[in-house]
């Protein structure tokens, strides 16, 4: 469903008898527009009949962190212990929230299960969350406690000089709230869930609906990749980097046959896909099926923001498995999405859709 296409199914769903020329005059848009895509939604089964029956669209449930993301970039070279002129940049962030965000632009359904304080980020994160589309109703408020924050630094090329984070809200979210969350969970296509998370909530959502729906991870950090290890193969699809494929395999990767033997041990273990990213070579890719493929584009000459690229990748390779694309399909949009990411100072390319991505790929494939 494209961005468009999920406006006019959201109006529709409100008011099933409204006229093709009330939804023109909503969104500013042709009626002929509209009428095109109406059609569209009726070929692809969200719309069933007249009078705009409707089919509820599948979805992705995301369970995890939300930030509020505060970067600084550098002007200069960074002189440490001392003040650096530079361009400061506040948002709604977190890993799961922001693969949840991208979902979104792209077109997905998404609800997020998250824990937030009771402070003006909470606020801020709601905000946002709504103005992209994204079902903030199933998350838990903890009283008298601040929400999740993120500070990092980048150089003045955009990548990470240091960072910090404060996700200790994150820790109220356990086994217990999650099992009264269990009817939106189980109606999910798709879980993605983040490894901030405590290891026994991590492991309770394995334990819990792993079975039922395929379950999507990026360790994003070393210390997480430790984290999940012990359990890692009761997951679907992971992404992680070079260094914590070392750390979920065993081994140290120093070539490409070392990068194979690590995603056989860790499909062994009970992952069915693996995608690994490798910076500007790329991503790697192995299955079950015996399936392996790496793919990279172009990369960009002058990178804004490294911190939303992961995120960006993860969410379009759960938009592909929604739509059942193809392996190489799934690489180039999950590889397009990540440039897309970088390419804007926020955490967050607002710009994020899927026509950016063909676009991308027509320049840089």
């Amino acid at each position: 469903m494209t961005q468009r296409e999920k406006e006019i199914f959201e109006i529709i769903k409100k008011n099933p008898m409204i006229e093709q020329s009330q939804i023109a005059a909503m969104l500013h848009i042709a009626r002929s527009s509209v009428a095109v895509h109406i059609s569209n939604l009726q070929k692809k089964g969200y719309i069933l009949g007249k009078g705009y029956l409707l089919k509820e669209q599948e979805y992705v449930v995301g369970i995890g962190a939300a930030n509020v993301d505060i970067h600084g970039r550098s002007k200069k070279a960074i002189n440490l212990r001392d003040s650096n002129p530079g361009r400061m940049n506040l948002s709604a962030g977190g890993v799961t929230r922001n693969v949840c965000d991208n979902l979104s632009r792209l077109g997905a359904s998404v609800k997020l299960i998250t824990a937030l304080g009771d402070d003006v980020f909470a606020e801020q994160i709601r905000g946002e969350c709504a103005a992209a589309g994204i079902d903030l109703n199933h998350s838990m408020k903890v009283e008298n406690h601040p929400s999740s924050t993120y500070i990092s630094i980048l150089d003045e090329n955009g990548e990470m000089f240091v960072a910090m984070s404060d996700m200790a809200v994150l820790q109220k979210m356990n086994v217990e709230f999650l099992e009264t969350k269990t009817g939106v969970i189980t109606g999910a296509k798709i879980i993605t869930c983040d490894s901030g998370l405590p290891a026994e909530t991590l492991e309770g959502i394995l334990e819990l609906f792993g079975g039922q729906q395929p379950v999507f991870v990026d360790p994003v950090s070393c210390a997480y990749a430790e984290k999940i290890k012990p359990f890692v193969g009761k997951f679907h699809t992971i992404k992680p980097n070079r260094l914590e494929a070392e750390i979920l395999s065993g081994i140290s990767i120093n070539n490409k046959e070392d990068l194979k033997r690590a995603c056989d041990i860790i499909l062994e273990k009970g992952v069915q896909r693996i995608f690994v990213s490798l910076g500007r070579e790329g991503c790697f890719y192995m299955d079950r099926n015996g399936m392996q493929m790496q793919r990279k584009l172009k990369p960009l000459e002058k990178m804004m923001n490294a911190t939303g690229g992961g995120d960006a990748f993860m969410a379009a390779v759960i938009y592909a498995t929604l739509n059942d694309f193809g392996i190489e399909q799934t690489l180039d949009y999950a590889l397009a999405a990540g440039i897309a990411a970088i390419s804007h100072e926020k955490t967050i390319n607002p710009y994020m859709s899927i026509d950016v991505l063909e676009k991308i790929l027509k320049e840089r494939k």
